[in-house]
């Protein structure tokens, strides 16, 4: 099996850089191990044992301890599983799923099953979302609400733009790392740059083999029994998933779409401020517990 990461330097640093994120938290976690027929998972539970359960899926080249740093405010209220995407993460299995298959719904439904989720909000982010999809194309059932954040599987950026905005100043980085070529490979993705997710992207970018398939767009027909009301937010400024076309499709793919939220002057990364931290947890705990939107 081919490493996700590509030296034991470069696993130091980012499992020092899961460290980093995981101390930004205010409440206690606690780590689980969760076997499935892909490998193991890691998961990082925190929040009120009472509390409704949820499932956090993060984005790619990142971790459970990255999105939770985000999203922390929600483990006031909800029980969290955040997840680590085998594939993705250092922390869980290195295996790369299909991804033109369900096999990554697959592999999450067996990972609620070892947390004894039955069923659970799911709040997913970036390539989270296309996971997420792949669970309502597989398992419905499992997902009592969800909330899509800039998601992979729905719609695709212009291809050109994203090569020569993205793509090239990656590359380019990787072959020939400098401080100015970092800031120009972030600047088309992060909303706010020079921060701890700056520098931990240069490590990524640099120490983590990329996985370059690109997840198909989720079909109509796929998610047609999908039940559980859906809140799908947008930004304006994604080159990646451009955020009003997002929203647009969302409303002809998803049959349950109660909510929809375009971020203004938002890139593929919100912003990772205080702030906005405050509000993005607010606006999915509102939705979540709105009573107006149950099945």
């Amino acid at each position: 099996m081919k490493s996700l990461v590509k030296t034991p330097a470069a696993r130091t640093a980012l499992e020092g850089w899961y460290q980093t994120f995981r101390a930004k938290l205010p409440t206690k976690t606690t780590e689980r191990r969760v076997a499935t027929r892909f490998g193991e998972t890691h998961v990082l539970v925190g929040g009120p044992e009472d509390g409704p359960p949820v499932v956090i899926l993060h984005g790619a080249l990142a971790s459970s301890a990255h999105v939770l740093s985000e999203l922390a405010p929600l483990l006031s209220t909800f029980r969290v599983h955040a997840v680590d995407i085998i594939g993705q993460s250092v922390k869980s299995a290195e295996v790369r799923p299909s991804v033109s298959d369900n096999s990554y719904g697959i592999w999450l439904a067996e990972v609620m099953e070892g947390l004894a989720l039955p069923k659970a909000h799911v709040i997913a982010v970036s390539y989270g979302g296309f996971v997420a999809l792949r669970l309502a194309a597989h398992a419905p059932e499992r997902i009592d609400r969800l909330v899509l954040l800039v998601p992979a599987g729905m719609v695709s950026g212009p291809p050109l733009d994203g090569f020569f905005k993205l793509g090239l100043p990656m590359l380019l980085y990787r072959a020939f790392p400098s401080e100015k070529r970092l800031a120009r490979s972030v600047q088309h993705l992060l909303t706010t740059v020079g921060d701890d997710w700056t520098r931990y992207l240069g490590e990524a970018f640099r120490g983590i083999d990329l996985d370059m398939r690109i997840p198909p767009l989720a079909k109509p027909e796929e998610l047609a029994n999908l039940t559980a009301p859906t809140l799908v937010i947008g930004a304006d400024k994604d080159l990646s998933f451009p955020g009003r076309k997002l929203l647009d499709r969302a409303a002809k793919v998803l049959p349950n779409l109660k909510d929809t939220e375009l971020i203004a002057n938002c890139l593929h990364c919100p912003p990772t401020t205080d702030e906005f931290r405050a509000w993005l947890s607010g606006r999915i705990s509102r939705f979540l517990l709105d009573a107006q939107w149950s099945q």
